[in-house]
């Protein structure tokens, strides 16, 4: 059974996924000739209230995957928290963990109290685009700066 629990993102498996993570995309990058500008994340940006960082683990307790929500400007709608780093190790894809992420950071925002979630993506993240698809996010306007993304998606969280 997989288990999903907050860690620093300074703690070694936490630090050692977004170091794969950040390599990987350098990789995707250089192959579409673009550069990927990697920004290790200060951990203040997902310690609460700000935000949450959490690391999935498999059976065997490994690090296998993670993602953060950190809080941002609000929006009209209210409280607004963005998706960052969600990353699962090649191996583990295909499992349904990415949902499972997702829904957990979703869940976290809930509690509290985001009217809104948000995150960028790269168009070349096909599999990425079709998983916030199915989560419910939708095409938004550019919210941030982000040199790495091409596409803009959100979710309210105001039933």
């Amino acid at each position: 059974m997989v288990s999903i629990l907050p860690a620093p993102v300074d703690d070694p498996i936490a630090h050692e996924l977004l170091d794969e993570y950040f390599r990987s995309r350098e990789i995707g990058f250089a192959h579409q000739n673009t550069v990927y500008t990697a920004v290790f994340p200060d951990p203040a940006t997902f310690t609460p209230p700000a935000g949450v960082f959490v690391v999935l683990r498999d059976d065997d307790e490994k690090g296998v995957g993670c993602g953060g929500i950190r809080r941002i400007a609000d929006s009209d709608a209210g409280i607004r928290y963005e998706v960052k780093h969600l990353y699962l190790r090649p191996e583990t894809r295909g499992l349904g963990w990415g949902r499972l992420l997702l829904d957990d950071l979703e869940r976290r925002a809930r509690e509290s109290d985001a009217a809104e979630l948000v995150l960028d993506t790269h168009h070349s993240l096909e599999a990425a685009a079709g998983l916030y698809a199915a989560a419910g996010f939708r095409a938004i306007e550019r919210f941030n700066d982000n040199p790495n993304a091409t596409r803009w998606y959100g979710k309210s969280l105001v039933d």
